[in-house]
C-alpha cells in the first residue's frame, strides 16, 4: 500500500510528453508528481512544432508512421482540450504543409517518397510550379514542382508546454524543480521517465543526443509572414523548413548532427538561410532573431521506446521520440496513462517497447563530441 501523501504517480521529465501524462493520469484520479529542474527546457524549447504524419513518412518506418498519423488524428480534440482548459493559445494552425523541389533532382528524390506516402494511403497531392505559386505566390519561380499535404498541421511547442503545465497544475499535479540523478531518490510507486537525452543515464537505454540547430526569424514592420503554409523542401539536396507564426514569427531549421553539443555554428547558420531563402527569398528581408542548438533524443532505430522496462515494470518509459516529440505527445500521453491505469499495454505499444534493444551498464550511454557532421534533412 502506498503511503498517505506519497504519489502513485512519479514523472520525470516536464516537457511536453511528460507534462501531458502527467495531466492525463491526474485526470484519471491518480496522485502526479513531476521533476523538472527546468521545466519546458529541453528539445522542445527548440522544436518548431510541426505536426507532420505525411512529411515525415520515410521508407522502413511503417510502425512509426502509423503511430505518427494516430497521434496527429488526436490532436485536434487535444488542441481544442487544452486550449478550453487553460484559456491559453497554442499557436494550432491547419494549413497545412507544402513540400517543394527546387531542381530537377530535388524533385526526382520527393517524387520517390511521394509515391511510396500514397502507397500507405496518406494523403499527398503533387503540385505543379504555377500550383504551388498559386497558394503561395512568394515561393521562388524556379521550384520544379511540390506537393500538399494538407493534414500535415503545426503548433507552437512553446506555447504548447505553458498550457501543459498550467492544466496539469489545475488536475493536481505537483511540479517539483529539482533533478533526478538516479531513480532510487523517487517514492514507490510508478515511475515514468520522460526525460529525453537524460533517459540513457536513468535506465541505461540507448538513448543518445542528435543535435539540431535552428533559427527564429521576424516578418517586417511586426505584421504575418507573407506565406501561410509550413513549407518543407530540398535546393541542390539541401534540406529546410519554414514555419509561419502569427505573430510575424517564422521558424527555419534544422539540421541533423550526431553530437552533443548546444554550439550554434556559422556553417549551419549559413547552410540553413541559403536554403530557405532559395525556396522563399523574401526570407532574406525578415530580422535573424534567435539561433539555438537542442538535443533530440534518438534511439538505434530513430523510434520512441513506450512501455514498462522488462526487469522492472513499475518504471515506464516515454521518450526518445526523435524528431517527433511534439507530434507524437497525445498519443503518447494516452497510451502511457491507459497503461498505468490498467496494467496493461495497449497494442499500439507493441512496436515501441524498450524490451526490443538489449540495456547496456546504467549511465553508458555517451555523447560523440567528436568533428560536427551536419547532416542534411531527408525529404520530410
Amino acid at each position: 500500500m502506498l503511503g498517505a501523501g506519497r504519489p502513485d504517480v512519479t514523472v520525470v521529465g516536464a516537457g511536453p510528453i511528460g507534462l501531458a501524462t502527467a495531466w492525463r493520469c491526474a485526470a484519471r484520479g491518480m496522485r502526479v508528481t513531476v521533476y523538472d529542474p527546468e521545466p519546458g527546457s529541453g528539445a522542445s524549447d527548440v522544436a518548431a512544432g510541426m505536426l507532420a504524419p505525411v512529411a515525415e513518412a520515410h521508407f522502413g518506418e511503417r510502425a512509426l508512421t502509423g503511430l505518427l498519423a494516430e497521434s496527429a488524428a488526436r490532436w485536434p480534440a487535444f488542441a481544442a482540450e487544452l486550449a478550453e482548459c487553460t484559456g491559453l493559445d497554442l499557436g494550432y494552425r491547419t494549413e497545412g504543409t507544402l513540400t517543394v523541389a527546387l531542381t530537377g533532382d530535388d524533385l526526382a528524390e520527393a517524387e520517390r517518397l511521394w509515391t511510396y506516402q500514397r502507397e500507405l494511403g496518406l494523403p499527398v497531392t503533387a503540385l505543379r510550379p504555377a500550383e504551388l505559386r498559386a497558394r503561395e505566390p512568394l515561393l521562388a519561380p524556379r521550384l520544379r514542382g511540390g506537393a500538399l499535404a494538407p493534414g500535415d498541421h503545426q503548433v507552437d511547442p512553446r506555447r504548447l508546454v505553458a498550457a501543459l503545465r498550467v492544466a496539469a497544475e489545475r488536475a493536481g499535479v505537483t511540479l517539483v524543480p529539482r533533478p533526478v540523478r538516479r531513480l532510487s531518490e523517487l517514492d514507490p510507486g510508478a515511475t515514468v521517465v520522460a526525460a529525453g537525452c537524460g533517459t540513457a543515464a536513468l535506465t541505461g537505454l540507448p538513448v543518445r543526443p542528435v543535435k539540431g540547430q535552428i533559427l527564429r526569424l521576424r516578418a517586417p514592420g511586426g505584421a504575418p509572414p507573407g506565406f501561410r503554409h509550413v513549407i518543407r523542401g530540398h535546393a541542390d539536396g539541401r534540406g529546410v523548413y519554414l514555419v509561419p507564426r502569427a505573430d510575424g514569427e517564422v521558424v527555419l531549421g534544422a539540421t541533423v548532427e550526431e553530437r552533443g553539443d548546444l554550439r550554434v555554428t556559422g556553417g549551419a547558420v549559413l547552410e540553413l538561410l541559403r536554403a530557405a531563402t532559395d525556396l522563399l527569398p523574401e526570407i532574406a528581408e525578415y530580422e535573424l532573431v534567435e539561433a539555438r542548438a537542442g538535443l533530440r533524443p534518438g534511439t538505434p532505430d530513430n523510434a520512441p521506446l513506450l512501455g514498462a522496462l522488462p526487469d522492472r515494470p513499475e518504471v515506464v518509459v516515454a521518450t526518445g521520440h526523435y524528431r517527433h516529440g511534439i507530434v507524437l505527445t497525445p498519443v503518447t500521453a494516452d497510451l502511457i496513462a491507459e497503461l498505468l491505469a490498467t496494467g496493461s499495454p495497449d497494442p499500439a505499444i507493441a512496436p515501441f517497447s524498450p524490451g526490443r534493444f538489449a540495456r547496456p551498464a546504467a549511465g553508458g550511454a555517451g555523447m560523440d563530441n567528436g568533428p560536427t557532421r551536419v547532416g542534411r534533412t531527408r525529404w520530410s
